[in-house]
């Protein structure tokens, strides 16, 4: 039976499963709710959230053109390889050096690397990373995505960038996808067509980062964890690019994780305390603008001095 005192848990629950919210609203939604004290004592958030996390990341696989991912990172693999090493180097550099702990860099620059909150839920089960280090990561990603929405295009048109380079920049420089694809079609759609692509070649990295994220992080008393769903995540895509004809059952299955994902940032803002973010500091969001100033600054200067 359902106590009244976290009936407001079940209630936003219960919203996180309709399209009438998106991720920065119920990473938000968790956090108030588990400020309230309002979260059940008896159910296991933080192993339920990162079994759904790993489901989740799976379901998205299935919307990943295989073909064409792979068409796009091979006729730009150079600009994507040292974009996503780039970031994440630079990310371990500026981390120890703002005294910034290293799994929540490591995923705040995975995020910036690749797909932003997704690239977030993949590696974070991977290094093991706790709730609070999650939240923090993907609050700062989510506060950073708002601003490029708006910054990008007007830096665009400032700049007099063509459609093929702004969309090349945007798919480079800001972190999650919706973001990319917002920013893209307000340039135009050629700009959209060649962002939306490039980005979604840069999720195929999610793989390679996970598993290297798995041995950089491992244990000492303990072998390396295997990442298992990322595995599955691989055959997901596999089956979309040799059974085209599922397309309908594929984007179902992509639209259910997506939503499940938004789920997930409910569970992870149901586990951030408001101590656990003064313990923080402010140090994340810090590191996250340092590191997405140097990768837009950097990239945009190479492509203005590189056309494409």
């Amino acid at each position: 039976m359902i106590k009244l005192k976290t009936l407001p848990f079940w209630l936003g629950l219960l919203i996180c499963f309709t399209p009438a919210i998106n991720s920065p609203i119920a990473l938000i939604l968790g956090f108030l709710i588990t400020s309230f004290g309002l979260v059940p004592h008896n159910i296991a958030v933080t192993k339920i959230t990162k079994k759904l996390l790993a489901y989740s990341i799976v379901g998205l696989g299935f919307g990943i053109p295989l073909q064409q991912a792979l068409t796009v990172t091979a006729n730009g693999i150079g600009l994507v390889m040292s974009t996503i090493v780039g970031t994440l180097l630079l990310g371990t550099i500026i981390a120890s050096w703002i005294g910034l702990d290293r799994k929540s860099g490591h995923l705040i620059a995975s995020g910036t690397a690749i797909c932003g909150g997704s690239a977030i839920a993949a590696v974070a089960p991977a290094i093991d990373a706790k709730d609070e280090q999650i939240g923090v990561a993907l609050g700062t990603v989510f506060v950073l995505n708002s601003v490029a929405l708006f910054l990008f295009p007007l830096i665009g048109h400032a700049l007099h960038l063509d459609q093929h380079t702004f969309g090349t920049w945007a798919a480079i420089a800001i972190h999650d996808t919706s973001s990319v694809v917002g920013a893209a079609s307000a340039y135009g759609a050629e700009a959209l067509k060649t962002a939306t692509t490039l980005k979604l070649a840069r999720a195929l990295w999610i793989v390679p980062v996970a598993f290297v994220s798995a041995w950089l992080f491992r244990s000492e008393s303990k072998k390396v964890t295997i990442p298992y769903f990322i595995i599955f995540y691989c055959i997901a895509i596999g089956i979309t690019a040799l059974f085209p004809q599922g397309q309908t059952l594929y984007h179902g299955i992509f639209l259910l994780s997506k939503q499940a994902l938004v789920v997930c940032l409910y569970l992870i803002g149901c586990g951030i305390s408001v101590a656990r973010l003064k313990q923080s500091g402010p140090r994340p969001f810090i590191f996250g603008v340092i590191l997405w100033g140097l990768i837009s600054g950097s990239s945009l200067l190479w492509l203005l001095n590189h056309p494409l």
